[in-house]
């Protein structure tokens, strides 16, 4: 009976030793509910076509200039050329109106000057751009030679020869006028720059074109040197050869755009003999379209 009774105290050790630890562990309740399995990201839209693009139109090309040109023995053998270029600038010939006028067109024939103002002496740059008619014409010129010159008429005071004789004998017979005696050229160069302004102002203009007759042009070469307001080239032109004669050259483009002209007088500075390698050459009429203030 002892036995018996110790193997029972034996077997109820482990069921003490649970109560005392706390007893088997319950079952732990999950506090929160698991989350359902997240769904995969949708892919993003695939991107739609877009229309095919135009092409952008090329840009437009400036209209390429319109040059007239002319030469002959006489006046009426270029006449036609400049009046030509005349009706390209427009009429009327606004003359030296002060201010930009709506239409119409600028001339200097020379004819105008006194014998003050022609030679021996020489030309005032801004004769051209005066504030009051009649030379309210916005032209003015200049030279890195000595000076310019209007050439005299036949009966000048101080017997200065017609045509340029004043300077060298030769050139009353190689120069002939396109509209009556006087002429014009720089001395002591071959290149006379001209710049327009507003007529009247010393607002800077542009103008469409400049022309003008030469005489006596021996060999080819470059006359007209065109540029905009920002001294960019905007082309260069060459005058007919007319040896002891007349010759036009004329230059329009279609907007207003000339602000200067570098011109070349043949290949040599008044002064020398004309003859071979030296083009010796001189200019008669200026027209050049109606001056407008630079943009």
């Amino acid at each position: 009976m002892h036995i018996r009774a110790l193997i029972g105290s034996l077997l109820m050790i482990p069921a003490l030793l649970l109560v005392a630890c706390g007893g088997a562990p319950a079952a732990q309740t999950p506090t929160t509910a698991p989350t359902a399995a997240q769904a995969p990201a949708a892919p993003p839209p695939a991107a739609q076509p877009t229309a095919a693009q135009a092409p952008a139109a090329p840009t437009a090309q400036p209209a390429a200039p319109v040059v007239v040109t002319g030469a002959g023995a006489t006046p009426d053998d270029i006449r036609a050329k400049v009046e030509e270029y005349r009706a390209l600038l427009g009429a009327p010939d606004n003359g030296g109106t002060p201010g930009t006028q709506p239409s119409g067109h600028r001339s200097i024939n020379w004819d105008g000057l006194t014998d003050e103002q022609s030679a021996p002496n020489l030309y005032e740059p801004n004769l051209f751009n005066d504030t009051k008619p009649p030379r309210a014409r916005g032209a003015v010129l200049d030279t890195p030679g000595t000076g310019l010159m209007v050439s005299a008429d036949g009966d000048n005071p101080s017997g200065a020869s017609p045509r340029f004789g004043n300077i060298d004998d030769s050139y009353s017979n190689s120069f002939t006028t396109y509209s009556g005696e006087r002429m014009f050229s720089p001395v002591g160069s071959n290149i006379a720059d001209l710049t327009f302004f507003v007529p009247g102002t010393q607002t800077p203009a542009v103008v469409r074109g400049f022309g003008a007759v030469y005489a006596d042009v021996d060999s080819d070469h470059t006359a007209f040197e065109y540029f905009d307001i920002n001294d960019r080239s905007l082309g260069a032109f060459a005058t007919p050869i007319s040896d002891n004669g007349l010759s036009f050259l004329g230059v329009a483009f279609a907007e207003p755009i000339v602000h200067r002209v570098r011109i070349t007088y043949g290949t040599a500075a008044l002064g020398k003999p004309d003859g071979p390698g030296n083009d010796v050459a001189v200019m008669d009429d200026f027209i050049y379209g109606e001056p407008q203030a630079a943009p």
